[in-house]
């Protein structure tokens, strides 16, 4: 008896472990989720719910000037861009592109890419004590990225 409990355990556990990494990836891909989605349908709270309120996102930009620096964004001003980005709703298309990888996942930590329709999104995400998934980290570009930057205007004729 005590035999088959035991080889029975074995034969469980790593399903088990499946079942939890699954579920990880399911609550991964909503924090993203959240976040790409909140910016299509304006929605603060969906924002909030799957960033960590320490948030650091970045891209290089360029000055008017043409030099480049560090533009960093916080969890504040993405909570904003969520109500009023896409206010109007012409920033997407109908059918927005939302294609999420979940890169590496490691017990609690996680890496994920984002591709929408203008830009990628790199994300760290931890599991925080109440097994939230948040966005920690987002490293981002655009796709064409000369639009890195203030519009370039013309020189007057």
């Amino acid at each position: 008896m005590k035999r088959s409990f035991i080889l029975l355990l074995f034969a469980v556990l790593p399903l088990l472990a499946r079942a939890a990494d699954a579920t990880d990836n399911q609550l991964i891909e909503r924090a993203v989720r959240d976040y790409i989605e909140s910016q299509h349908t304006p929605d603060p709270s969906r924002m909030e719910r799957a960033l960590d309120p320490k948030l650091a996102k970045r891209t290089y930009w360029r000055a008017a000037d043409g030099s480049e620096f560090v533009m960093n964004t916080d969890f504040d001003t993405m909570v904003k861009v969520a109500r009023t980005y896409n206010k109007d709703g012409t920033k997407f298309p109908p059918r927005p592109r939302v294609d999420i990888k979940i890169l590496d996942v490691d017990q609690r930590v996680a890496t994920v890419k984002l591709t929408a329709d203008e830009w990628i999104d790199y994300m760290h995400l931890y599991k925080n004590q109440r097994s939230e998934w948040k966005i920690v980290n987002v490293l981002w570009q655009y796709h064409d990225t000369t639009r890195q930057g203030p519009p370039k205007t013309s020189p007057p004729n």
